[in-house]
């Protein structure tokens, strides 16, 4: 019950706006409105069934997959499909998805990879990539990330060739208070990383990342260090930064450094800024490694494990509750939601809580990525091009601080005089603190009823439901 507040004031409250660019925006759009189309048949027959298999293959081929990836996923499926007999299913559309659903997960990994620590600290994980992926930045976030999950990580600065990869690291360690272990730019590489070793263990340090150099392209001299370093230092796992942003590209990269040096799994970045996603669902394929993380934003925070079967839900509209609820999990205070869970079974919920959950919602990440997790929001009408627009965040805030203790309290007080000195007070019009009102109405109705319904269940003794599952 606790998790699924923010589901429902996302679906009922926050306004939409048209322009926003998302991982697997185009392809997303395409396959939606491809499988849209098939829903309308009442039966489907092997022509028909080829006949979304070619849309299929021109959506992906235009989100920069690989053509050996799209060519395996296609015939996967038209096999799949044909086994199952889709033909004479009852409901042919919705196999047809599934099975596209399945071999999207399947593409992209299957199974979310996890981080390989080793049995007898500390885990040395080794981060390589071409100049301009996103290495560093991808350090300081594995680093937190790993950070609050309990464990003591070290940053290791082995970029001697780029002063200001060290001077970056440095920084980031002391915004985020993690320890960085730094000999300058005058230092062979190799012996840094061996030095970093001996400091993580003065530090107590159980997770060692190292921060190596980069090229604008690959060459011997860099694969030659890369190779020194795993040489000297033994690293447990090598993730590899790809910048998703150059597509196809990205592919032969991951190849090469596969080739070369061995990796063993693959960090994508600024997947917020790519639109078809060709590389994250080519690179499983073609390297044979698995993606372990997304990269979604400039923020420390912005940094997901890779879930293949999550990812193929949001990228076919069914959204992604998990992800939303371990958002919400990580984010909210767990005995202010248990306050605001009473509140409203009593029917005591009001402006001030609405307020709090409002602030607690913000600190889940960007609202586009949040909205995108919810189950059905693509088959809205208008809403597969949408965005949350954040500066209604604030203007909301701004309403509910111009008002008394006593009216966010009791918002029935407030009429047409209040009204007008709560919008002068705000910087906003009557109509809008209208709306305002009107919305907190009907998100307080709803959890009501929701809560109610919950009440009966329990009773029936069908176990524990959970508020907007």
């Amino acid at each position: 019950m606790v998790t699924n507040l923010p589901v429902a004031v996302l679906r009922t409250h926050y306004s939409l706006n048209k322009g926003t660019i998302i991982m697997f925006e185009s392809l997303g759009e395409k396959l939606q409105a491809i499988f849209k189309n098939l829903k309308r048949k009442g039966k489907l027959n092997e022509k028909d069934v080829d006949s979304v298999l070619r849309e299929v293959r021109l959506a992906l081929l235009e989100a920069d997959v690989s053509l050996p990836v799209v060519k395996d996923f296609t015939k996967q499926v038209k096999e799949k499909a044909v086994g199952q007999e889709i033909w004479n299913s009852l409901t042919p559309a919705q196999l047809v998805i599934k099975i596209v659903k399945d071999q999207l997960t399947e593409t992209m990994g299957s199974t979310n990879s996890k981080l390989a620590f080793a049995p007898n600290p500390p885990t040395i994980l080794m981060l390589v990539g071409l100049q301009g992926s996103g290495k560093t930045t991808s350090v300081a976030k594995l680093a937190i990330h790993l950070k609050k999950q309990g464990k003591s990580p070290l940053m290791v600065a082995a970029d001697i060739y780029r002063p200001a990869a060290i001077h970056q690291l440095e920084v980031l360690g002391e915004q985020l208070k993690i320890p960085v272990f730094s000999m300058g730019d005058k230092q062979d590489p190799v012996n840094v990383c061996a030095a970093a070793i001996k400091k993580a263990a003065s530090l107590a340090c159980d997770v060692i990342l190292i921060d190596t150099a980069g090229r604008l392209h690959i060459d011997e001299e860099l694969m030659n260090e890369l190779k020194n370093i795993k040489t000297r230092v033994g690293p447990h796992e090598i993730l590899l930064v790809v910048d998703s942003m150059i597509g196809q590209e990205s592919v032969n990269v991951a190849k090469t450094f596969e080739e070369q040096i061995g990796i063993d799994g693959v960090i994508l970045t600024k997947m917020d800024g790519d639109a078809r996603g060709g590389a994250a669902l080519s690179v499983k394929s073609v390297t044979g490694k698995p993606i372990k993380f997304v990269g979604i934003g400039e923020k420390t925070d912005a940094l997901e494990p890779f879930f293949p079967d999550r990812m193929a839900s949001r990228i076919l509209g069914m959204g992604d509750v998990l992800s939303l609820i371990e958002k919400a999990e990580a984010t909210f205070d767990a005995e202010k939601v248990e306050e605001l869970e009473e509140k409203i079974r009593s029917q005591t919920f009001n402006l001030e809580d609405f307020l709090q959950h409002l602030q607690q919602v913000k600190n889940m990440g960007p609202l586009d990525q949040l909205v995108g997790m919810i189950p059905g929001l693509s088959n809205i009408a208008g809403a597969s091009d949408i965005k949350v627009d954040e500066k209604r965040f604030k203007r909301l805030e701004a309403i509910i601080y111009s008002m008394t203790p006593e009216e966010r309290k009791d918002p029935e007080i407030i009429r047409s005089s209040r009204k007008k000195r709560i919008a002068t007070g705000s910087g906003n019009s009557v109509a809008e603190v209208n709306q305002l009102l009107k919305q907190f109405k009907e998100v307080r109705k709803m959890l009501k009823h929701v809560s109610d319904i919950e009440k009966v269940v329990k009773k029936k003794g069908k176990g524990k439901f959970k508020l907007f599952n």
